[in-house]
């Protein structure tokens, strides 16, 4: 199992090239940035957690050119979104972007995306149904798996549709990075299991996380697919320890994300003391 770190990419945090050397350093698997491109003033969707949403949710820098500068102070880091909203950007722009990024990072990009909480914003990004945005999701991977993978890609669904086309290059990683999805409510969790490269929960949302995982791997199942080739990424928000850390790795998950807390989300002096209290457990995963 794996130990990825989670960053809200703030100005004010530890620059890219920095906090990326430094996870490398320390053994860490991954480094993930998530993407707000904006957020309207005007907000009437509730923040999911409840009360007023975090002020840094307003700072976000852009995540795959700050991927690509942590790329380019690397050379084993795995690069990921975590999660990026793909339904906000125009699909054959992202799909380049995507693509250049695994390509200048020799194929180390892995994409977490989501279809987003924030009706508002999601609205003046684009004109897909916020009511349809699941499918619309589901139809944005597929098509982009195949603008990956045709060498005259054409895609033909209810929301996405578009003639073949020439698209080049292609990424290093065959059919495109991986898409793991983070959701936690049934329909998203239906989509995951039933055409996602993986799943991305967040520990303690879940009532109880064996049982999550072995209901997933049941759906996945359903599906006519293997357990195994669903990747589990849990974010790990609470308490983290080595017990923990090999429960999760005895329930199949294949990879942990852990990150400064929502609490300190503006005290950046506390990433790299955290970074090195938590390699510490590096060693004792397998």
């Amino acid at each position: 199992m794996h130990l990825g770190f989670s960053s809200m990419n703030n100005p004010n945090d530890p620059p890219p090239a920095e906090l990326a050397r430094a996870l490398e350093q320390a053994g860490f698997e991954s480094l993930w940035y998530g993407e707000h491109s904006h957020i309207p003033c005007a907000q009437k969707t509730p923040y999911p957690p409840g009360g007023d949403m975090p002020e840094p949710y307003k700072r976000m820098m852009d995540p795959y050119l700050s991927l690509m500068v942590a790329a380019e102070a690397t050379t084993t880091l795995k690069l990921g979104t975590g999660i990026a909203l793909l339904l906000e950007r125009e699909l054959f722009s992202q799909a380049k972007t995507i693509a250049t990024l695994d390509r200048l990072s020799s194929g180390r990009v892995l994409i977490g995306t989501g279809v987003g909480w924030n009706e508002e914003e999601f609205e003046n990004a684009t004109s897909l149904p916020w009511k349809r945005r699941y499918l619309a999701l589901k139809e944005t991977v597929l098509a982009q798996r195949e603008l990956f993978s045709d060498a005259t890609p054409e895609y033909h669904g209810e929301l996405i549709d578009f003639d073949p086309v020439w698209f080049e290059p292609k990424p290093v990683q065959s059919g495109g990075p991986p898409i793991t999805l983070g959701v936690m409510g049934p329909l998203g969790i239906r989509h995951a299991a039933e055409w996602a490269d993986g799943w991305m929960p967040v520990d303690v949302a879940m009532p109880s996380v064996e049982q999550g995982i072995k209901d997933f791997h049941a759906k996945v199942e359903q599906f006519g697919r293997r357990p195994e080739d669903v990747e589990i990424t849990m974010v790990a928000m609470g308490e983290l320890s080595t017990d923990l850390m090999k429960r999760y790795q005895d329930l199949g998950v294949a990879r942990v994300n852990i990150g400064v807390g929502m609490e300190n989300w503006d005290k950046p002096d506390i990433v790299m003391p955290m970074i090195e209290k938590f390699s510490k457990l590096i060693p004792d995963l397998r």
